[in-house]
């Protein structure tokens, strides 16, 4: 998942990888490839990790580091750790054209790479309004859901006694989605006792 220039969680698919094993140097390649496209700035980015090898060493530590990224680890031993992961597990899973078995390397990464077009592209993901992701990450989501309006508008106008209790609005996309939100910090004002006598 990744925040779009319009500030909505997109859930787009900002990189993936397929190997034929788990390393740390795959982990940082896939992490700085896709820092790099998606042009995040340092504090921008807060990657959710499952407690594997690869994304808790020493030196993806340190890439997270340098690029300014902020980790989040699962918690262990829970099936629900990263519910975005899973969900997009699901979705990819339930394809009609999901197969049964990958010929090779080859084929899983063709198959992979037509599912994230797909998803990202053409996939009016119910989480965000019925947009796409892609329309949410290039920050098209207002520009949107004003046209949405105006139709329902119209429609209101034609037939107002089909919507019994208001008029129709288009739906928005939550602005944040969290795995593991912020603590909330205590702001602790700070008042001078002598202000009131010098008043």
């Amino acid at each position: 998942m990744s925040l779009s220039t319009s500030g909505f969680a997109s859930r787009h698919i900002v990189g993936w990888l397929i190997a034929d094993e788990m390393s740390t140097e795959l982990a940082e390649q896939l992490i700085n490839t896709a820092c790099e496209n998606q042009q995040i700035g340092r504090g921008q980015l807060t990657i959710h990790a499952d407690n594997g090898g690869p994304m808790k060493s020493k030196t993806v530590a340190q890439l997270m580091i340098d690029l300014g990224v902020v980790k989040s680890h699962s918690r262990p031993h829970v099936s629900d750790d990263n519910p975005f992961s899973e969900a997009h597990f699901k979705t990819l899973k339930y394809r009609p054209d999901y197969p049964n078995r990958f010929d090779d390397i080859t084929h899983a990464r063709a198959w992979m790479r037509e599912f994230v077009d797909w998803y990202n592209n053409h996939h009016h993901h119910t989480a965000l309004a019925l947009l796409t992701p892609a329309t949410v990450h290039s920050g098209q989501t207002l520009a949107v859901v004003a046209r949405r309006q105006l139709v329902l508008d119209d429609a209101y106008a034609r037939h107002p006694k089909r919507f019994i209790r208001h008029p129709p609005v288009a739906p928005v996309p939550p602005d944040a989605v969290w795995i593991n939100p912020p603590k909330p910090t205590l702001e602790v004002l700070l008042v001078d006792p002598l202000s009131s006598l010098n008043s």
